[in-house]
């Protein structure tokens, strides 16, 4: 049975997976029928006593979450005023008051902001106005930038895990109330959350999320893990039925798209144990696998790299795990086959799909990727994707061109951001903004990206963001901002810089720090005293100026 045939018996009338065609803002997309209508129907559905958050010495069951997120609710909308369509944002790290926070809010109605916790506080005080958010809820780090920000004065705050601060409210009263959850009318179409992701022009977009967009993401997922048990005739090496009770180990921050869907929500699907890390480190994380008996972890490349190599150097029993991979940018050959070595019990995976798509779009795994390291894989079953070239015609398979999605996990829009409807294309197309190809069988291959975005770690970082915080330094009278290879990262940040004076370039960086979060911060900067060069239309010419910039780092 080959794939076709296993989605065709999966998704068939009376099948768990079943699907029907629905009309969503006048296109056409496939829905489950057995779906959960919004995520708070389908959070309360995982209630129970089994173990769900872990976060160092602490523990706690589904049960228990919920009934600390069921005060929260009610303190939102008693104390707060908080109605369906209010923005509460979220800032802090994988502490258990995140999921918390985020069932109180979507279960209410309310729009979680998912705030990048990395960013520093005039991106911050970006985020919060840009999505008019009524309360934001966040630890002692962002506390501190957004206290310092005399424009973010008006907010209601409220603290986790912070000192005292007169300004904000601590949480831990507000979890403690033995209430039920407020009951809430809401719809799967109804928006529920805005993750934020660079875009080649200016501030980062909010990629505004309905329950429907979601919730097709995750039965995705599982129809994906489906597929491949029914062809392989049972589960094959990666998917087999666990040794141990099914756990994620979250290494990923929950602002991000594959930490939040890939692991977070797919753990209330799953019912299953989240063991969560304070911060990446490849040695913890090796520890937790041992002791926590971690079935599948989801890490952008770099990450799995690193937890690779940490697990060849201790001698720790990673035999639990049954599924290692994500998502963010492509791997090296010798990665992919270096965890099919490293893990014997797993076999890597990982996928293409973006903020946009609630991170799913292809995946491929097991034999399949190892035969074909360079592709992302096939589409979800809830996709189309679609080749175009420059006049926005569709080509051939094997044809390069900009590769275009459509379908029921793909965003209707972005926060307030009417110079981005040019991204949203008749039919319910999007443009992905990365040039790519499909083969004869329907494999994804990406080899380049039309907008100007860096993929860093699997971190999207926008060059005119960078350049824009750059040219505010008077010394610098043009810049150019760029990718260069990076060994672990996939992609690191870099720069040209015109100059007419001598200028001190890690007096640079220092000032940057005050503007952009640390990691959009150029690694590598070359200075010149000569204008950028220009292409014909007078645009400065980037691919001469990276291509320069990369030959010089390779003589390194």
């Amino acid at each position: 049975m080959d794939r076709t045939d296993a989605i065709s018996k999966l998704t068939a009338r009376g099948e768990q997976f079943e699907l029907q065609d629905i009309t969503i803002n006048g296109n056409v997309c496939k829905w489950f029928v057995n779906a959960p209508s919004t995520l708070p129907q389908m959070i309360k559905e995982s209630i129970s006593d089994q173990t769900f958050y872990v976060y160092k010495t602490e523990r706690y069951t589904f049960n228990e979450m919920y009934q600390r997120a069921s005060s929260l609710a009610a303190e939102l909308i008693e104390k707060y005023g908080i109605s369906p369509g209010d923005r509460v944002a979220i800032g802090m790290r994988n502490y258990p008051e995140w999921p918390i926070a985020f069932t109180a809010i979507t279960s209410i109605g309310g729009i979680v902001v998912a705030l990048n916790a990395w960013w520093e506080s005039d991106e911050l005080e970006y985020g919060l106005n840009h999505t008019g958010t009524k309360v934001a809820i966040v630890d002692q780090e962002r506390l501190d930038r957004i206290i310092g920000n005399d424009r973010l004065n008006e907010m209601h705050l409220i603290s986790v895990r912070s000192e005292p601060e007169e300004r904000a409210q601590p949480i831990e009263p507000l979890l403690s109330r033995k209430v039920d959850m407020p009951e809430v009318e809401l719809g799967p179409d109804d928006d529920a959350v805005i993750l934020f992701t660079s875009g080649s022009t200016g501030h980062p977009k909010g990629s505004v999320s309905t329950h429907r967009n979601i919730i097709a993401a995750l039965l995705s997922w599982e129809l994906d893990l489906a597929v491949l048990a029914t062809i392989h005739g049972g589960a094959p090496k990666g998917q087999s039925k666990p040794h141990y009770p099914d756990a994620a180990l979250l290494g990923m921050p929950l602002f991000h798209v594959n930490g939040l869907l890939a692991v977070l929500l797919t753990s209330f699907r799953r019912k299953r144990k989240t063991v969560a890390m304070y911060k990446w480190d490849p040695n913890v994380a090796v520890e937790l696998v041992e002791a926590e008996k971690i079935v599948s972890f989801v890490g952008t490349p770099a990450m799995t790299g690193d937890l690779m190599l940490a697990a060849q150097k201790q001698d720790k029993d990673v035999s639990s795990l049954l599924a290692v991979g994500g998502g963010g940018s492509a791997r090296a050959e010798s990665q992919v086959k270096g965890i099919d070595e490293t893990f014997k019990n797993a076999k890597p995976h990982t996928g293409w799909g973006m903020t946009e798509t609630n991170s799913i779009g292809t995946s491929i795994g097991g034999e399949e990727y190892l035969m074909r390291p360079s592709s992302s894989g096939r589409v979800s079953a809830v996709l189309e994707l679609g080749i175009v070239d420059s006049d926005d015609n569709f080509v051939k398979a094997g044809e390069r061109g900009e590769l275009l999605v459509r379908g029921t996990s793909v965003i209707h829009k972005y926060w307030d951001r009417p110079d981005s409807s040019g991204d949203f294309l008749e039919g319910g197309w999007f443009r992905t903004g990365d040039i790519a190809y499909l083969d004869e069988d329907g494999y994804l291959y990406i080899v380049d990206r039309l907008k100007q975005i860096i993929i860093r770690g699997g971190e999207n970082i926008g060059c005119a963001e960078v350049e824009s915080a750059m040219l505010n330094d008077p010394a610098i009278i043009e810049v150019s901002v760029y990718g260069v290879a990076d060994q672990r990262l996939g992609e690191d940040v870099a720069a040209t810089i015109y100059v007419d004076r001598e200028v001190d370039v890690d007096a640079i960086r220092s000032n940057l720090k005050l503007k952009i979060a640390g990691f959009k911060i150029p690694k590598h900067i070359r200075v010149t005293t000569e204008p950028l060069v220009r292409i014909a239309s007078g645009k400065i010419d980037k691919k001469t100026i990276q291509k320069d910039h990369q030959k010089l780092l390779d003589l390194e």
